[in-house]
């Protein structure tokens, strides 16, 4: 079989939705989508799914996570790439930033070097795209969990020893650091996006940054000043600034849900980006572990360090899509954006994955009206369906 052919759907593309519709796929990309019943001689050659009435969506894209089941990104280990990589079809996730935190830099080459010998293959699920790199340039008063004993000032020999892996797609900076700007443009010119983070920022700051090419926040109002009024700093920024694309870990422990939807208000879906920032635990039952050698815990799904900082998260990008439609009252058909599209321009693949349309990568996933995650399609490949349904044709 060459495709598949997905019948009885209701499809969310790029440019409509079909309440009642079909999408076929061929050697790993979307060839063409209808609505009501497909061509049979679309079938042949094809596997065939019959969605029940489910929407298809186009996969959801995590550009911000650490790990989970047991593993994370900083290991340095190519085998827990791929057990991440299997864990996220199975929440939706058909492709991934595996994101590093502040650490040595040879720790942080050791990581990179893993990210590198997985990027772009098959893998059991979600495929990773590169790295983003949340780290080390930040700034030590907004350091949240990162560890401040490694947390230093842009250094642009050791960044370009980083950006020579040829991985880094999305790097996280305090825009205010000293040779800041230099860093951004050392970036841009390897083909790495800017997002800032862990900042002590001013509004005109942030301003200065999306001048110099930054597109992105990270974690919105987490590790930053909170909004005030007068001082509006980098919380202002990503409301306002239409350049910038905004982090959101909607979990509803980072940001409560009525901040949810007034952000949301303000930004609209294609101004946000949902993440999870997991960690090592995601998956799992909780209970104590470690991030960089601290000690953590989970506790009532909320990650912190023994000092009580809330570090990561526990959150998969499904539930994430949930909590921001019940916060938010917004449709499925509405906010899809912040799980796929959004994501897949932050890393720099928005030509070829993130919506649904002939000629983008078939990374599909099939939901209910909950966003309980079905069947996870990555490159015209079934991945993940989940065990309550029958077996596909």
């Amino acid at each position: 079989m060459t495709g598949l052919l997905v019948t009885n759907a209701r499809v969310v593309g790029a440019a409509s939705v079909l309440d009642a519709g079909w999408v076929a796929t061929s050697e790993g990309a979307i060839e063409a989508l209808g609505a009501g019943s497909p061509d049979p001689a679309l079938s042949r050659g094809r596997q065939v799914i019959d969605a029940a009435g489910a929407t298809i969506l186009p996969g959801f894209v995590d550009v911000h996570v650490h790990g989970a089941v047991g593993h994370e990104v900083m290991d340095g280990d190519p085998e827990g790439l791929l057990a991440m990589s299997a864990f996220f079809a199975t929440h939706g996730v058909t492709s991934f930033l595996a994101t590093t935190w502040t650490a040595p830099s040879d720790e942080t080459m050791r990581a990179l070097r893993a990210v590198a010998e997985v990027t772009g293959r098959d893998l059991p699920g979600a495929r990773v795209l590169g790295a983003h790199m949340e780290g080390p340039y930040l700034s030590e008063a907004r350091c949240g969990a990162q560890d401040p004993r490694s947390i230093r000032p842009p250094d642009l020999d050791e960044a370009r020893q980083f950006l020579d892996t040829g991985v880094v797609r999305l790097m996280t900076v305090a825009p205010e650091l000293a040779r800041a700007r230099d860093l951004f443009e050392l970036c841009l010119e390897r083909g790495a996006r800017i997002s800032v983070g862990h900042t002590e920022a001013t509004y005109e700051q942030v301003a200065d940054a999306v001048s110099w090419g930054a597109r992105q926040v990270t974690h919105t109002f987490n590790a930053m000043p909170s909004l005030h009024h007068r001082y509006p700093g980098p919380v202002g920024a990503a409301m306002t600034l239409a350049d910038l694309t905004a982090e959101l870990i909607a979990d509803n422990h980072h940001v409560h849900p009525v901040v949810l939807a007034a952000f949301l208000r303000a930004k609209g879906p294609d101004g946000v980006t949902l993440v999870t920032d997991a960690l090592r635990p995601t998956g799992l039952n909780g209970g104590a572990f470690t991030i960089g050698g601290r000690s953590a815990t989970v506790d009532n799904g909320v990650v912190r360090l023994q000092d009580g900082t809330m570090a990561g998260s526990v959150l998969t990008m499904d539930v994430a899509l949930r909590n921001l439609m019940w916060a938010s009252g917004a449709p499925l058909e509405d906010l899809w954006p912040t799980a796929s599209r959004n994501g897949a321009l932050a890393a720099g693949v928005g030509d070829r994955k993130g919506s649904i349309a002939p000629g983008m990568d078939a990374d599909l996933v099939i939901v209910g009206d909950d966003v309980d995650v079905r069947t996870t399609i990555v490159g015209g490949r079934v991945v993940h369906t989940a065990p309550t349904l029958l077996p596909v044709a």
